[in-house]
């Protein structure tokens, strides 16, 4: 599973994937970056951190999601 990061950054709010510099996707907010990211992760099997402005975890996603919580199997 691939871990990826949603970080603020001098230049606004950015998508990387953990161990690569590389900027996936960027946006000007958090709110619509989580929305570009959630497209971007849909196919994979990935695990989304989602830092607060200061850098801490606020939140974390898995993907693929699951559309109907109730259907998990865990």
């Amino acid at each position: 599973m691939d871990n990826y990061h949603i970080v603020l950054t001098g230049k606004g709010w950015q998508l990387t994937k953990e161990g690569d510099a590389k900027v996936l996707k960027a946006a000007e907010t958090k709110a619509e970056l989580i929305e570009v990211a959630a497209v971007f992760l849909k196919d994979k099997t990935a695990s989304l951190k989602i830092h607060t402005s200061d850098g801490k975890i606020q939140e974390e996603r898995t993907y693929p999601r699951c559309a109907d919580p109730a259907a998990s199997k865990g």
